[in-house]
């Protein structure tokens, strides 16, 4: 017993340990990048010592103080970085109301479907998102350009949902299977219609399901770049492309810390939204992922 007791506590150690060097190697990235956004581009991007980042040298001299908010000052208010936020929440926001709407009524009638062509129209969407964005995009360009929609923001929502579309309904469809169609029948059995059916019965019950495949459809749209760079105009960009503009190019020098003060910026959201919904997550895979 003695012995079993010693190798359950060494085993938890050892997991401990683990989890702990895990969680400081993955965050230490993020956590850099925050610290550093405080710094002015001297201290963060020294070659000379590392430890200048650290100490807070240059921008000491610089500024009188260790820690600067000139990169989000200058991100925010001196190249209006809160106009790509705010474009960035209607395109996200859209997105995801309209991937869901349609996948969740698409993956129900497809799960409720018994005709075989169910399987071919999955495997035609799986198809269709498993090609490069790029290529998608480049088909859209020149009827965009003809039409005058290019640059406006409803232009790459409709993009965004149909490159997100498929697997949503894959996503919901496998959710919609794990529920018995006893519920179905039981409901319209006391007078509800298909509709009210799927509105008050189903979807209260695979909720976790409808609020994984959103998160993921959010993490599309959030993080997407060649979609809304291409499709976007300068006036109208996202967080993302608007991110890589401040890097500037060869022909035009950019300024590296609004880059940094804007990453830092469009990162803390996505952690607190996954930290926010995380059991929701958790038992929503874990749906998806056991037919019973």
């Amino acid at each position: 017993m003695a012995a079993k007791q010693r190798r359950s506590a060494l085993l938890v150690t050892v997991s401990t340990g683990l989890v702990l060097l895990w969680v400081v190697v993955a965050s230490f990235p993020f956590l850099w990048t925050l610290w550093g956004s405080f710094k002015v581009q001297a201290d963060f991007f020294s070659l000379a010592d590392w430890r200048n980042a650290l100490r807070g040298t240059f921008t000491t001299a610089q500024t009188g103080s260790a820690f600067t908010g000139q990169g989000y000052h200058g991100a925010w208010v001196q190249e209006e970085f809160w106009r790509a936020a705010m474009n960035t929440f209607i395109v996200v926001f859209s997105v995801v109301i309209i991937s869901l709407t349609f996948g969740t009524l698409g993956g129900y009638a497809l799960a409720r479907s018994g005709f075989r062509y169910t399987f071919w129209l999955l495997m035609i969407a799986l198809v269709f998102r498993a090609m490069p964005h790029i290529t998608l995009v480049s088909g859209y360009l020149l009827p965009f350009f003809q039409w005058n929609v290019w640059g406006h923001l409803p232009t790459a929502i409709i993009v965004l949902v149909a490159i997100n579309q498929p697997f949503t309904l894959w996503m919901l469809h496998s959710f919609f299977l794990n529920i018995p169609k006893d519920l179905d029948e039981s409901a319209m059995v006391d007078g509800c219609t298909r509709f009210q059916a799927f509105r008050h019965v189903i979807v209260p019950v695979m909720w976790p399901g409808v609020i994984t495949t959103g998160l993921f459809s959010f993490l599309l749209a959030y993080n997407d770049f060649a979609v809304t760079a291409m499709l976007l105009s300068q006036q109208n960009q996202t967080m993302v492309p608007k991110i890589a503009s401040f890097l500037g190019s060869t022909q035009v020098e950019g300024n590296v810390m609004f880059a940094v003060a804007a990453v830092v910026s469009a990162t803390a959201p996505l952690f607190v939204l996954i930290l926010f919904f995380q059991r929701q997550i958790v038992s929503g895979l874990t749906a998806g992922a056991v037919k019973g």
